[in-house]
């Protein structure tokens, strides 16, 4: 039996900013006593005091943690991989919902899914690309595809389709936001600031939304959350700081999801780099917030000659993750140096965008690197699909 019992300050001799001590006291005689500290009842001068101590201690502190902690963390980290590895999710049978499923990433996890055998709810703005994935998932091996026409960046759209999933299905088990829209331009030319609104009702509202309304459901199967970021969350990319505040907005949301609700909801936040797709190819929002047919001067300018992964296997990579719970999945993978690289030195990382970009070397290279190595290269590289063959719009 474990006894439990708080005294406030004045019952005891304290320092000014002792809150509230804890006593936890057990049969053997153990007696456990936890203090909680308030500075609140400090004058300021006190409080500066601490501060300035605070900033002496603290950081040989941390740091001194962080190299003692690194090595023992990495290996738990790598043996509990294995374990996860070993005790995957099956998902046969199991409820999923992929919002902007009729492209790209989101056809992609559809079909996935669907080879596992996962009962799917197939959600985007285009009914008819809708119905030609959810044929293709039935032929996979989904014993169940629905298909709801919405626009996730309206609130009650995602309630409906909420609503729907739960009353056809009676649970669900995956939500996968994944809708979302790129905008391409330097802040200076966006001329039509107000047009930029989609960026973030899309790529951030829009997963909150469904996140609202799921999460009951989501917490009652013991369910998982799985929300499509972008590297470009962690990464200042120029010409892309709408697009990187929405995605860095996605990931703290999440972040902060995930310790909220604990062990009730599993929070897995994938961060995707360049990866085969309608941006990638050329389309985006203008600097006037229009979304373009194709602009391959922009994307030769923002893609350049970097390499990207495939839909599939980035999909592929996903899933896996997700089945085995892991709270990040990156890829392609090799971009954890830079995100190393930001965590450790992100003047380097500054330098380098603005030689690549040309907002270093503009008066020399109009567009940057990128757009010179392009300009040079006589032939496109195969790992990079061709702007003219675009047909499909950029917003699921």
């Amino acid at each position: 039996m474990i006894y439990f019992s708080n005294l406030p300050c004045s019952k005891i001799k304290q320092p000014l900013f002792l809150n509230y001590v804890s006593f936890f006291s057990s049969s053997s005689g153990l007696v456990i006593i936890i203090v909680v500290f308030s500075f609140s009842s400090l004058d300021m001068d006190q409080q500066q005091q601490i501060r300035k101590f605070m900033n002496i201690v603290a950081p040989p502190v941390i740091l001194l943690t962080l190299v003692l902690l690194s090595p023992p963390f990495l290996v738990l980290e790598f043996f509990l991989s294995i374990l996860r590895s070993f005790f995957s999710e099956n998902v046969a049978g199991k409820v999923v919902l992929i919002t902007g499923a009729s492209s790209g990433i989101g056809k992609q996890l559809a079909y996935q899914y669907a080879k596992k055998g996962a009962c799917l709810v197939l959600v985007a703005r285009r009914q008819n690309l809708l119905e030609e994935v959810a044929e293709k998932a039935r032929l996979l091996g989904s014993p169940d595809v629905m298909s709801v026409q919405a626009d996730v960046s309206k609130v009650d759209d995602c309630q409906r389709f909420i609503d729907e999933t739960v009353n056809h299905f009676g649970r669900l088990d995956h939500l996968v936001t994944n809708a979302g829209i790129g905008s391409v331009c330097m802040f200076e030319d966006s001329t039509e600031i107000n047009k930029f609104t989609p960026v973030m009702g899309i790529n951030f509202w829009g997963s909150i939304y469904a996140t609202h309304f799921a999460a009951p459901h989501l917490r009652n199967s013991k369910g998982k959350m799985i929300v499509i970021a972008s590297l470009a969350g962690w990464l200042p990319v120029p010409r892309m700081s709408f697009y990187c505040a929405s995605k860095a907005a996605l990931i703290k949301f999440h972040e902060t999801y995930r310790i909220e609700y604990g062990a009730d909801i599993r929070s897995v936040i994938v961060v995707p780099g360049l990866i085969e797709s309608e941006m990638t190819k050329g389309r985006f929002l203008s600097n006037e917030g229009v979304l373009m047919e194709v602009d391959e001067e922009s994307r030769e300018v923002e893609v350049g000659v970097f390499p990207y992964a495939s839909t599939e296997g980035c999909a592929k990579h996903i899933v896996d993750g997700a089945c085995r719970g892991e709270p990040y999945v990156i890829e392609p993978r090799w971009y954890k140096a830079a995100i190393f690289c930001r965590s450790l030195c992100p003047e380097v990382l500054e330098w380098f965008y603005r030689l690549v970009y040309g907002t270093l070397l503009g008066a020399l290279l109009r567009g940057g690197l990128s757009k010179y190595w392009m300009s040079r290269m006589t032939t496109k590289s195969p790992t990079h699909p061709q702007p003219n063959l675009l047909t499909k719009s950029l917003v699921d």
